[in-house]
């Protein structure tokens, strides 16, 4: 069974940029959306204008000094007339240019978001074994820097390339017309010697821009990391440690970026050299043609404008060059993650689950992540409506992965699962997961209010029904008496609670949702012991009248569960009743046996520790001389 992978700091396999933007192409074109098509067709009518409007402005300004030259027959009106019109023509090309951004916001806006949106989705499709090996650090930024790329891309290479291009080719198609071919020909060979150094110079730098990327993902996802396990840090005193570590990564970033932004002036100034060659040469032409009589001042007026005006986007094209690359290559990452395969998908076909009476039965299930491990093997139970079946065993036995396999975190890998006779793999996941409730060991928490997590169990449920479930699941009272009530803000993972809170809240949220199947994994191993009765007693109000699958490892909170299996290496070795497996005085009596002992080693502690403390108070409040 091969994990999907996927590395934050890695070049994409096998993608070119003529595959990622023809992966583009449909979210600028969306079948589905006539507007926005029609939007994208105004748009390149605009650009064109807009060209169209920019290469006749310096044909205006030449004429009119041609008409302002010296001669005996000189009418103002005429070179009046022709600078209103170059004024205007010149109004109409910003103005083209500006219309054709606001036409074309709304179809790279909805781009942007049907992209972004597409991944979202998909991240959450994605297997339970991808989400445990993933760097959440890094694939935030991939995402991030993914999306801001879709943007630059579409503006500049839309706005920026293409109308320069369209410019270059009128500007050569008049210098043609107008003077002659040598003028034509060196204003091409400049700009053709400038895209292709560009070109060469950009392909050598985009390595160090790749490794400036690797670093700051590397740093983000440490920094990320050391944040969320603040209080870990805190324990160990270990935040010179995370420093050191988030500094090593900066170290290479910082190195990296040296080397980008030296070899970008190596870069800026080849880029200068090459212009200033062709426009000066384009210059001593026209200057010669002036002195021999066969160009005017005009003319010679029009040669400058023409390359002035050309310089200004290729300076500027030398920095869209750059960042579009990056930005392919930041798209690149992002549509790295909608190829990796989801694992767990919908059959053909499939259909909802419809759950009847809420039966589960495991038809000798057996699962491994690799074939040279079996983590199950052969695991046959049912639990039949309305009772309740607990699962117990060492850690590593086998447990958890039972209730990732219900849930169809994964697939099985022989036998078969069923609900009501319905194998899982033939239904919707949707339909599946709708029918559980789990209260997991470790419930995290959305950093939103009590009411929010509470109602996330159903997001469509009103106040009294979520007033309600917390009632139910005895947590009402606390959350009342709060400042804020169920306006709590409960903190990053639900800090700002205690832990026998938080299982609450996973009760409530669970009853809201109204399954028919619940799952209880270690739902009360990290709590106290008093703190544990109270849930168990919330959890057994909740389970009555549902199929309840129970993973445990403290044998005291399953002892009335209508059966218990007891799993040793992926298989089960006894099944019964609570008092029938003490009876046998196998595994599980030993097992009974020596929880026994540690409750009562921990007992006694807890008195002696007690006791002590009372000494002390005592002593603290006796009389002194």
């Amino acid at each position: 069974m091969t994990a999907p992978s996927f590395d934050p700091q890695s070049r994409a396999p096998g993608r070119g940029h003529l595959h990622t933007l023809w992966t583009l192409l449909p979210y600028l074109w969306p079948a589905d959306r006539l507007q926005l098509r029609v939007r994208v067709v105004v748009a390149l009518g605009f650009i064109v204008a807009s060209k169209v409007a920019a290469v006749y402005v310096p044909l205006l300004l030449a004429r009119s000094v041609d008409e302002l030259t010296p001669d005996e027959g000189l009418i103002i009106a005429a070179p009046v007339a022709l600078i209103v019109a170059y004024g205007a023509v010149l109004l109409l090309s910003r103005a083209c240019s500006e219309l054709r951004d606001a036409v074309f916001a709304k179809v790279a806006q909805h781009a942007i978001r049907s992209v972004a949106l597409r991944t979202f989705v998909h991240l959450h499709k994605l297997a339970l074994r991808f989400h445990l090996d993933r760097q959440t650090g890094g694939l935030s930024r991939v995402i991030e820097r993914g999306t801001k790329g879709i943007q630059f891309l579409l503006t500049f290479s839309l706005f920026n390339v293409l109308p320069t291009l369209v410019e270059i080719g009128l500007v050569c198609a008049i210098l043609l017309d107008r003077l002659d071919w040598r003028f034509a020909a060196v204003t091409f060979v400049t700009i053709a010697g400038y895209i292709t150094f560009t070109l060469s110079v950009t392909e050598w730098r985009i390595k160090f821009r790749r490794d400036m990327n690797a670093k700051d993902s590397e740093a983000n996802t440490k920094a990320i990391d050391s944040l969320l396990n603040y209080e870990t840090v805190k324990y160990f005193g270990n935040e010179e440690h995370e420093a050191r570590r988030f500094d090593r990564a900066m170290a290479g970033y910082e190195a990296a970026a040296v080397k980008s932004y030296t070899s970008l002036s190596v870069l800026n100034i080849g880029q200068g050299a090459i212009m200033a060659t062709g426009v000066a040469l384009v210059m001593i032409m026209a200057a010669l043609g002036v002195v021999d009589g066969t160009l005017t001042i005009g003319d010679f007026v029009l040669v400058n404008a023409f390359l002035m005006q050309l310089s200004r986007p290729l300076d500027f094209l030398g920095f869209v060059y750059r960042e579009i690359k990056q930005s392919l290559v930041d798209m690149e990452k992002m549509f790295e993650l909608l190829q990796l395969n989801a694992e767990v998908s919908d059959s053909p076909g499939a259909r909802p689950l419809i759950v009847s009476a809420g039966e589960i039965e495991f038809d000798r299930v057996s699962f491994f992540y690799d074939t040279r491990r079996p983590i199950l093997s052969e695991v046959s139970f049912i639990v039949r409506p309305g009772t309740t079946v607990a699962m117990v065993g060492a850690s590593g036995a086998g447990k958890s992965t039972v209730s990732r396999l219900l849930y169809r975190f994964y697939d099985v890998t022989g036998g078969a699962i069923r609900i009501d006779g319905q194998d899982l793999r033939n239904v919707t996941q949707t339909s599946l997961r709708a029918a559980i409730g789990v209260v997991p060991q470790d419930t995290v928490l959305f950093n939103d209010t009590i009411g929010y997590n509470i109602r996330y169990g159903r997001p469509a449920a009103d106040d009294g029904e979520m007033r309600g479930a917390a009632r139910l699941a005895h947590i009402g009272d606390f959350i009342e008496n709060l400042p804020d009530g169920y306006d709590t803000i409960v903190g990053e993972r639900g800090l700002k609670i205690s832990g026998g809170e938080k299982q609450r809240v996973a009760i409530a949220r669970t009853i809201l949702k109204g399954p028919r199947i619940l799952l209880f994994d270690e739902a009360t191993s990290a709590l106290d012991s008093h703190t544990e009765k109270e849930i168990q007693a919330s959890l057994r109000e909740v389970s009555t009248d549902r199929s309840t699958l129970v993973i445990a490892h403290r044998l005291s909170t399953v002892v009335d569960a209508d059966e218990i299996l007891v799993v040793d290496d992926g298989r089960i070795v006894e099944r019964g009743r609570h008092d029938e497996l003490l009876t046998r005085g196998e595994k599980y009596a030993a097992m009974w046996a020596r929880q026994q002992e540690e409750a009562q080693y921990k007992e006694k502690l807890e008195t002696l520790e007690a006791a002590d403390s009372g000494s002390e108070s005592e002593l603290a409040a006796a009389p002194t001389d």
